[in-house]
């Protein structure tokens, strides 16, 4: 039994060493939106913004990689919804920056 507990806890340590860290910059105007980061593997990238607030949120993320191209994603979340933004890339991830800029959204769905 000890035996398995430590195999299960090597392979989780082991799944850890290989995901990549990420940078997250937040700019929010007037937007009550909690950011948390995934990585996915296989090189690919995911923030889930969380709409706290009263009013809908548009947000802006930009998701970078070392020097190549950054990804932008746009999205609309309503108030008391979550929201998953996904990026993908062709080369290894290192290190993932991620910029989040949200800002209440203009008229109505």
């Amino acid at each position: 039994m000890i035996k398995r507990v430590f195999l299960l806890a090597g392979l989780l340590a082991y799944n850890q060493a290989w995901a990549f860290p990420f940078e997250v910059s937040e700019n929010f105007k007037s937007v009550e939106i909690a950011v948390d980061t995934m990585d996915l593997g296989d090189n690919t990238a995911a923030v889930s913004l969380d709409n706290h607030g009263v009013v809908a949120a548009q947000c802006r993320v930009r998701f970078r990689s070392g020097p190549g191209v950054p990804v932008n994603r746009n999205t609309r979340v309503e108030p008391g919804q979550r929201t998953h933004v996904t990026a993908g890339f062709n080369h290894q991830v290192i290190r993932m920056r991620v910029d989040v800029r949200c800002q209440p959204a203009k008229g109505g769905k």
